[in-house]
């Protein structure tokens, strides 16, 4: 257990001028975009994901890459690399390190490609090796949209899932294997829980349990 001695050292101290650029940055970049389904601005997420991390006890630059998470895989085609180069210009290395290890489907150009499942079978196969910067940003990541999704879920019905590109069952494994890989790297750490208990939430929302999630990505089914 953490102690309250230990408490007093925890998180990145005053915010510098680069995160209110950062901020910026990703108002701009993604300011037409909205929540899956909604008139909601995207940026409430990356919000969200950065203050999950500061009150995680990350760094100025994890909190950075939290706003930023999205930026290179929500490029308009052809420009991911780009738009990498440039947050590396911007922000340095070490957030655009994270950024590219938070994102799916690259190619060696920054640029995405590849279906949902073709992107997130890597993605989860690769958890296991993310430097544990990264990986602090993705379980801030995977907990606020689990949480978000479990609430609509329970406020719109299961026909909420239709509106993801995967289906409920591809997104239970992909939660929950996410979830397990953070469990596994992150042992003890309160992000942890907090996924966690977001998972939870998730599989409670979508009336399942983890003994019915498949273990490998579903094949999904055509109609």
């Amino acid at each position: 257990m953490t102690t309250l001695e230990e408490r007093k050292e925890m998180g990145s101290g005053p915010l510098s001028s680069r995160y209110d650029e950062a901020l910026a940055y990703a108002s701009e970049h993604h300011r037409k975009q909205l929540r899956k389904g909604s008139r909601v601005p995207y940026l409430t997420h990356l919000m969200s994901v950065s203050a999950l991390v500061l009150e995680h006890g990350g760094s100025e630059d994890q909190a950075i890459a939290g706003l930023l998470h999205d930026a290179v895989e929500d490029a308009p085609k052809g420009t991911g690399g780009t738009v990498l180069t440039e947050i590396r210009e911007r922000f340095g290395e070490d957030v655009a390190d994270i950024v590219r290890a938070c994102s799916d489907g690259l190619d060696a150009d920054g640029n995405r490609r590849g279906t949902w499942a073709e992107r997130k079978r890597p993605y989860v196969a690769g958890l296991s090796d993310k430097p544990l910067d990264a990986l602090l940003v993705t379980a801030a990541d995977k907990t606020h949209n689990g949480l978000c999704i479990a609430a609509d879920v329970r406020r719109y019905g299961q026909d909420f899932w239709k509106t993801f590109n995967a289906s409920r069952d591809e997104l239970l494994w992909y939660y929950t294997s996410v979830e397990q890989a953070v469990a596994q790297r992150l042992p003890g750490h309160s992000i942890t829980v907090a996924l966690h208990r977001a998972v939870d939430d998730l599989l409670a929302a979508a009336g399942a349990d983890r003994a019915s999630v498949a273990t490998e990505l579903p094949t999904r089914h055509q109609a």
